[in-house]
């Protein structure tokens, strides 16, 4: 009982974040598109996007673990939720400060409150380690459950009101302010190693280039992490002039996910025995 209780804690403040990530996904594009800015010039707000990721997910590790896990997680809410707000203009250098804010707040949602979580399961509750995975798999499970909702739901309030495309950015402002709320209320404050940044990165280079699987392994995730990107850049320009619900769109991928990571479970499940070679 008292991990359950635990558990739902942890779920309180997390899966409101993903909702508001999820929100964002089917109309991103055409929100730009809306604002009459060419391919090219959406293009770029993307790289903008995702440079800021890759260049905030480098230090996020140090971030998180110096100013505390907690702390972490509510400054997602704050950044997300300005990324969000960002929105409603037109100024294509405040859209830009935006999805660098965008960034920023993936890098912070995709480490600190795991983070938190490992924290406080092992060191303050000295819950036995094996039941991590629990949390985490029901955490992924509702993960898909809430893509798949969330591009019903964006569909709802940018077609069904006929609210426009900007809508559910909005519609993600309560969900990120809930996150951060119930993080302030109910969790208590982790902290981290403090190690510097560069010994940091010295430790993950050495690692990369000491061992040939892990260079692989990195590399593989690279390409099919870049064939994701190009996916997720071109579906909407590909599919909109079609007059294709974007947001039932967006749903149907994250269903086809779902049912991706179910077939890969029950493969190497001991029914099958069909293991990862």
């Amino acid at each position: 009982p008292a991990f359950r209780l635990f558990q739902r804690g942890y779920y309180q403040v997390y899966l409101p974040a993903l909702a508001a990530d999820w929100l964002q996904g089917p109309y991103l594009y055409k929100l730009y598109q809306h604002y009459r800015f060419l391919e090219g010039q959406i293009a770029i707000l993307y790289v903008c996007g995702f440079a800021s990721s890759v260049l905030f997910g480098l230090v996020s590790s140090s971030l998180v673990d110096r100013l505390g896990r907690k702390k972490s997680c509510v400054l997602f809410s704050l950044t997300y939720s300005v990324c969000c707000l960002v929105k409603l203009s037109r100024d294509y250098l405040v859209l830009a400060v935006g999805r660098a804010l965008g960034g920023l707040s993936t890098a912070l949602l995709f480490s600190a409150f795991e983070a938190w979580y490992v924290h406080e399961h092992v060191e303050r509750h000295d819950f036995p380690r094996e039941w991590i995975p629990v949390t985490f798999a029901r955490a992924a499970f509702w993960n898909g459950a809430i893509a798949v909702g969330a591009g019903g739901a964006a569909e709802f309030f940018a077609e069904g009101l006929g609210l426009g495309p900007v809508a559910p950015f909005m519609a993600s402002i309560p969900l990120l302010v809930l996150s951060g709320v119930f993080a302030v209320r109910n969790w208590d404050e982790n902290y981290g190693k403090k190690r510097t940044f560069s010994r940091t990165c010295g430790d993950g280079l050495k690692c990369l280039l000491s061992d040939r699987r892990v260079l692989l392994l990195g590399t593989i995730q690279a390409l099919f992490e870049s064939v994701i990107y190009i996916f997720i850049f071109l579906w909407t320009p590909v599919l909109d002039p079609h007059g294709a619900p974007l947001g039932v769109v967006f749903s149907g991928f994250m269903a086809a996910s779902m049912l991706g990571s179910s077939l890969y479970r029950l493969a190497v499940s001991r029914r099958y025995h069909l293991q990862p070679v």
